[in-house]
């Protein structure tokens, strides 16, 4: 038996970069300091009021109870018919289930799927969570690094390479956290073609940020282009990012019958159902009116176009025009091998987020926490203000450095 009372499984995991990130520029606040915060990956609008209006009647309605562990029947079919108008997925609502947000969802379909050793691919630059959601379901993140010349995109080159006879999952995620890139039609289409060569590896299409993207006007699907895939996909999504809702907790997974009854019956010895009264608000989301999600969308692009043009006038930086989601992945490549005012010299891109931290008050993510190095994340969610005033300080804090 172990020294330790934590279990390895907890010890072999790390908190999250960006929360820690985050944490950091509260403390920082809390100590009077003026923080600039580009670091937070949530809208900075209101919950619409007709959603919010709709956890208000469902409270006066009572329905303030259990559900069903997988939810509501309700809001299983508009569910159901949202994958289908939207991304032409037919799928029954027993073959969908609520979950405590999208993190809930990816978190539980490995812990019913991976045994020990089993490897997830993971294309780099990735959201933080899903190395440590494979180690601690017991499975081996197998990280893919993907270039920015390539638009940090997975190609099937890569995607053949990577995988072995101990390859349990892929993890797709379009539009991508960290760097907004977008997959299309023609690129699915060749990652599909790899995978049908491969029955054994499973697919999770994370789409929490399907709506926000800025060059068409819908992000094309795995299963749409290739619906021989689906019996051994899970589609992960979300109303956090779409309709401002992350303080809700409402994801949802679609799926074969066998691993969406799985996923029941872990739920059903973890978290139970979803919250009742997000529930109703979830439905409200996707079955009320979709003017707000147009028009967030305009004000990313609006606020994308002026951290671009901002960020690259600062000789050292640089950053590619991203295809959706509400983040810019900037390249300090040449920030590099700089010297700080306090003589320090800035050996990588941790070095350059803690600078423009202490030198600017500026909190961003390292790319290193992204896995492909060196860049740091700045987060467009937030006004133009606010960016406005970041990019200058970052600029200040970069004509600095010797």
């Amino acid at each position: 038996m172990s020294a330790s009372r934590i279990a390895a499984r907890v010890q072999r995991i790390k908190p999250s970069p960006s929360s820690a990130a985050a944490d950091r520029a509260a403390e920082l606040r809390r100590q009077g300091k003026h923080i600039v915060n580009l670091v937070v990956g949530e809208p900075d609008f209101d919950t619409p009021a007709h959603i919010r209006k709709a956890a208000f009647d469902a409270m006066e309605r009572g329905e303030t109870r259990y559900t069903a562990t997988a939810g509501t029947p309700a809001l299983r079919a508009a569910i159901a018919a949202k994958l289908q108008r939207e991304n032409g997925l037919p799928y029954d609502p027993k073959d969908i289930i609520v979950t405590c947000g999208a993190k809930h969802a990816i978190f539980n379909a490995l812990a019913i799927t991976v045994e020990a050793g089993d490897e997830v691919l993971i294309p780099a630059p990735y959201w933080v969570s899903y190395p440590d959601m494979a180690l601690a379901c017991d499975g081996v993140p197998v990280v893919v690094p993907c270039t920015e010349e390539d638009g940090f995109k997975l190609t099937p080159a890569l995607l053949e390479a990577a995988i072995t006879s101990r390859t349990r999952w892929l993890i797709i995620n379009s539009p991508t956290n960290p760097t907004g890139a977008t997959y299309t039609g023609r690129e699915l289409r060749a990652l599909a073609d790899v995978l049908l060569r491969h029955p054994n590896v499973l697919v999770m299409m994370d789409d929490i940020y399907e709506h926000i993207r800025f060059d068409s006007d819908a992000t094309p699907h795995l299963l749409a282009i290739e619906p021989a895939l689906a019996s051994r996909t899970l589609v992960v999504n979300g109303v956090s990012k779409t309709y401002a809702m992350t303080g809700w907790r409402i994801g949802y997974v679609a799926g074969p019958a066998d691993l969406i009854a799985a996923l029941d019956t872990l739920q059903s010895q973890s978290t139970s159902n979803a919250c009742t009264i997000s529930q109703a608000a979830a439905l409200a989301a996707l079955t009320g009116d979709q003017t707000f999600v147009q028009e967030s969308v305009q004000t990313y692009r609006a606020r994308r176009d002026r951290a671009l043009e901002s960020l690259n006038a600062i000789p050292g930086i640089s950053c590619k025009t991203p295809g959706g989601a509400f983040y810019l992945y900037v390249n300090c490549s040449g920030l590099i091998g700089r010297t700080t005012p306090q003589g320090e010299r800035l050996e990588g891109d941790t070095d350059v987020v803690l600078y423009l931290l202490e030198q600017a008050g500026v909190a961003l993510v390292a790319g290193s926490a992204y896995g492909v190095s060196p860049f740091f994340r700045m987060s467009i969610a937030t006004s133009i203000d606010v960016i406005d005033e970041g990019c200058r300080k970052i600029a200040d804090a970069v004509a600095a450095l010797d």
